[in-house]
């Protein structure tokens, strides 16, 4: 006689494999449809809609749909992917040594190279870090912006400027950066290295100014180091 209690176990077990799989396919296929998507975004830039995506990726619409309950929803996950590699290319520069200037031009560098190679989805990332899916999910550049708050807290914490970094200047700043990049797509008014030469500039100068407002003075040639033991997260 057979043992139920073997038989649920096995029942359960056959289960859990069967979910296991369906979870990792499902899995597979978000992440195809959102690869779709932003190949689909550098292509042809951001106003893309779910059928080309769909066909990009080789399924029906309606299927689409059973990974992503909305366009919004996809968008998110989308800006989410573009935010993660323009993060991996700053992050390398979020703890090098140097003057106010040497370590800004050492993030606004890669930014602008980041965007000078993925002009399409730089601009979807800038236009959607606003967007409710966003500010819900604190996705996109939210975490850029905390790892810059973080990197900035290690450099001063260990100098007479110690304090922590107002994120409304930082959120200004990103929006100043943003626009400047944007402009430069649409008019090519300079070189990219000018380009960075002035946001390094314009960025350092607001930064300067809002720790002048703290009454925190800071030298030109004073060379920071972020502390031990307070990297980035």
């Amino acid at each position: 006689m057979v043992d139920v209690a073997d038989v649920a176990k096995w029942v359960d077990s056959t289960v859990r494999r069967r979910s296991a799989k369906e979870a990792l396919e499902s899995d597979a296929r978000r992440a195809q449809v959102v690869q779709a998507a932003v190949d689909a975004i550098e292509e042809g830039g951001g106003q893309v809609g779910m059928g080309q995506i769909a066909e990009r990726a080789g399924i029906p619409r309606p299927n689409v749909y059973r990974h992503f309950a909305s366009k919004e929803q996809l968008d998110a996950e989308v800006a989410r992917f573009a935010a993660t590699e323009l993060l991996r290319r700053v992050r390398p520069h979020l703890s090098t040594p140097g003057t106010p200037v040497e370590i800004v031009r050492g993030l606004i560098a890669p930014c602008v190279a980041w965007a000078a190679e993925h002009p399409h989805l730089f601009r979807f990332l800038a236009a959607q870090q606003q967007t409710k899916a966003l500010h819900r999910a604190r996705l996109g550049r939210t975490r850029l912006l905390s790892e810059i708050a973080d990197a900035a807290r290690a450099y001063l914490s260990d100098t007479s400027l110690s304090a922590d970094p107002p994120e409304g200047v930082l959120v200004g700043v990103m929006g100043m950066v943003d626009a400047s990049i944007i402009w430069w797509f649409d008019h090519h008014d300079e070189s990219q290295e000018q380009l960075v030469d002035r946001l390094t500039r314009q960025v350092v100068a607001v930064l300067v100014d809002a720790l002048a407002q703290s009454g925190l003075v800071v030298p030109e040639d004073l060379v920071l180091r972020p502390v031990a033991g307070k990297p980035a997260t």
